[in-house]
């Protein structure tokens, strides 16, 4: 067989930076939970019509099908109607609607799935990626105190983690919505589809845009770029909006929302975390209605790393509706670049915490109940695969990045565990000892990438 080719857009780790993903993904899971958020999985086909719901094009959904097959196991036409899903968003939907009798409202759910994307494979964009969201459903109506829930839980998940600082702009489409219809825009929806590019193609693409198909004047252009232009750490950014002059019912509505949801997640900032109102957030899909989130590291960019807000109709069956909000963590797009460009990774490629070291053949026996005994205490171990010399059994762990090597008692010696790291070797009991919390499972390693 000839060494394959990879395939673009399709990421694989090597046990080291796997390691490094899981540790984040357990991070993440520890962070939603200790907030009473559920974990839910669905499954990763959804019928085509549900998939493109969402405004995407068809060119990016992966349709899915037997090879040679008349019919698919439902009994439709092969892949004509079932795709892989693009996010998570559209099957929780589907979800909630599917199982609505059986979920207790509000629904505070978290779900850390694959995705796949027919998009042209490049840094942070993959056609395949892990995806981490949280959301909080609700039955008809949803407190408005569930859009700082969802800020404060990814702050806090986002801040545990060792990775470049984040920075979440946050804005409200009530807002922009109104203040366009204040300045008398027709169709603010293309407005806003609009501004939500401009970060990507520049003022002056964007004027072009707004005056050639949004029908918009030098004047109203002028303020649409004014009022992008305002960003502040604080609610200050309210008499930025004021100053321009505009009035309508829905602007009033949605800046003080969007007050509220800054003063309320001020307490957030850290070292690792800013939130920052951001009027030039616009997230061009139609179905928000209110607060809106980007979520952005300085070392990718532009590059969204996390986006999201609030729906007030994420799914509704006729009878009742479910508005959410939620935000979505792109995972693989975080990881993957750094990754590749060596600044983040794990302190060892295995699993294990300590290496039992095995004097010789017939002494095997003795390290497997050693590793019985620490395991059974919830001890990752591993036994040296030959009955080498010490040294050579150390370098073994060394070269994996396991801390500590147990040496078992033989005739007259005594168990001892050396931390490789230190050099320190003491007694210690394989029913008793055990290694600081920090050292049981790998954890991530991230460093500073030169200026």
């Amino acid at each position: 067989m000839n060494r394959p080719t990879p395939l673009s857009g399709f990421p694989e780790f090597l046990p080291g930076a796997r390691a490094a993903e899981l540790a984040v993904l357990d991070s993440l899971r520890a962070t939603f939970e200790l907030h009473g958020f559920c974990s839910i999985e669905t499954r990763s086909a959804e019928p085509l019509d549900q998939l493109l719901r969402k405004g995407e094009t068809s060119q990016e959904v992966y349709l899915l099908r037997r090879l040679q097959a008349a019919t698919d196991d439902l009994g439709a036409p092969a892949g004509s109607d079932l795709g892989l899903h693009f996010d998570l968003t559209v099957p929780l939907a589907r979800y909630v609607l599917e199982h609505s009798g059986a979920l207790h409202f509000p629904l505070r759910r978290y779900q850390i799935q694959r995705c796949w994307r027919g998009e042209r494979p490049q840094e942070g964009r993959y056609r395949e990626f892990t995806q981490a969201d949280i959301d909080i459903v609700g039955h008809d109506e949803l407190s408005k105190d569930a859009d700082v829930e969802v800020t404060e839980v990814m702050a806090e998940a986002l801040s545990r983690l060792p990775l470049p600082p984040v920075t979440l702009l946050v804005n409200n489409r009530k807002l922009i919505q109104g203040f366009y219809l204040g300045i008398g825009a027709t169709d603010p929806a293309a407005v806003i589809r609009t501004i939500d590019k401009l970060t990507k193609v520049g003022p002056d693409a964007v004027r072009r845009t707004l005056t050639a198909e949004a029908g918009l004047d030098d004047a109203q252009v002028d303020r649409c770029l004014a009022l992008a232009a305002i960003s502040a750490p604080d609610p200050s950014f309210a008499q930025q909006v004021l100053a321009l002059g505009v009035s309508h019912r829905l602007l009033d509505e949605g800046l003080s929302e969007l007050v509220r949801a800054v003063e309320s997640a001020m307490h957030l900032r850290s070292e690792r975390f800013s939130l920052v109102a951001d009027l030039s957030i616009a997230r061009g899909l139609d179905y928000y209605t209110g607060t809106v989130f980007e979520g952005r590291m300085a070392t990718h960019g532009d590059l969204s790393i996390c986006a999201g807000g609030r729906y007030d109709a994420l799914a509704t069956d006729g009878r009742s509706t479910y508005p959410g909000v939620g935000i979505s963590l792109g995972v693989t797009r975080i990881l993957a670049p750094l990754i590749a460009r060596g600044v983040v990774g794990a302190d060892r490629s295995v699993p294990s915490c300590v290496l039992v070291a095995v004097a010789t053949d017939d002494h095997r026996s003795g390290s497997r109940e050693v590793a019985r005994a620490l395991r059974a205490r919830g001890i990752p171990t591993e036994v040296a695969p030959d009955a080498v010399r010490f040294g050579k059994q150390i370098r073994h762990a060394d070269r994996r990045g396991i801390p500590y090597v147990w040496f078992p008692a033989t005739a007259g010696t005594t168990h001892q565990v050396k931390d490789i790291r230190s050099g320190d070797q003491v007694d210690a009991d394989p029913d008793h000892w055990r290694p600081p919390h920090d050292d049981l499972h790998p954890r991530v390693t991230y460093r500073e990438e030169p200026t």
